[in-house]
């Protein structure tokens, strides 16, 4: 039994020892380091693959809706690698103000899931550049290419496949009966677009805390008039239209609520 026991352990390091770690190099920065990490793919052809940014202390990057200066995280694929790209996925982010600019992103290490899905058997290789801001006193745009083989014979590296897990865990989660907008309304004529959403553990002294993004060339304010009454939070943002825009159609603007620990994502319908 007990040499059993030391035999199977011995495969199992044996097994670790020659797992890949399907990662890109690190693209380096002063404020922090970029990479792209991927598991094989999976029998559907998708391919579970992270953004992968570690900042350094003092140092923020950016949402989907960065505000007036900031630089989105950008993720191109090469149509070469046989693999199509539909986007990146976005963890809650946080409100930044320094009395001058109001931004959203994130102030700690952040992975960005990538929806990544391929047709073709056999040997991979996932090629394409990275784009994105990195900021503290300033912002430093941050690019380079990556190129992550992806063998059919992969063994996955179980930590780099844990890491790829947990980025999806923190993703905001879809509307539920207690977690949810209630009303939507924009108008035109005052350029305010006006929600009411119900959500778990909000106060007065806790409101939920809103994070939008529109249509190119639209911009959203701070919110304001916020009042929060039997778990119902109703706030107004201020939204700046384009000089040929106008007004904002159903499922053209994405909301992110966050409440504690927990987020919902949606996009909004108008009443």
């Amino acid at each position: 039994m007990q040499l059993h026991v030391l035999a199977t352990l011995a495969g199992y390091f044996f097994a670790a020892s020659i797992a890949h770690a399907a990662t890109s190099e690190w693209v380096g920065s002063e404020g922090g380091d970029v990479r792209i990490v991927a598991a094989k793919p999976q029998s559907d052809g998708t391919i579970p693959a992270i953004l992968d940014i570690r900042l350094k202390p003092g140092w923020k990057t950016y949402w989907l809706e960065p505000g007036a200066s900031g630089i989105p995280p950008q993720v191109s694929i090469d149509p070469s690698s046989g693999i199509t790209f539909s986007g990146l996925s976005f963890p809650a982010p946080k409100a930044f103000d320094d009395g001058v600019v109001r931004y959203t992103g994130y102030d700690q290490s952040v992975a960005f899931p990538l929806s990544l899905k391929s047709e073709t058997k056999g040997d991979l290789t996932l090629k394409g550049s990275i784009f994105l801001g990195i900021c503290k006193d300033i912002c430093i745009p941050v690019q380079g290419s990556f190129s992550v083989p992806l063998p059919a014979a992969q063994v996955e590296n179980p930590l780099e496949r844990a890491r790829i897990d947990k980025a999806v865990s923190t993703l905001p989660q879809v509307p539920s009966d207690d977690f949810k907008v209630t009303a939507a309304t924009f108008d035109t004529s005052d350029k305010r677009l006006r929600l009411s959403v119900t959500a778990p553990g909000v106060t007065a002294k806790a409101p939920a805390e809103l994070f939008l993004s529109g249509p190119s060339g639209y911009g959203f304010g701070k919110p304001d008039n916020i009042v929060t009454e039997n778990g119902v939070t109703s706030v107004e943002i201020p939204v700046r239209i384009p000089e040929k825009g106008g007004g904002l159609t159903d499922g053209s603007v994405l909301l992110v609520v966050r409440v504690g620990d927990r987020s919902m994502q949606t996009t909004l319908a108008f009443d």
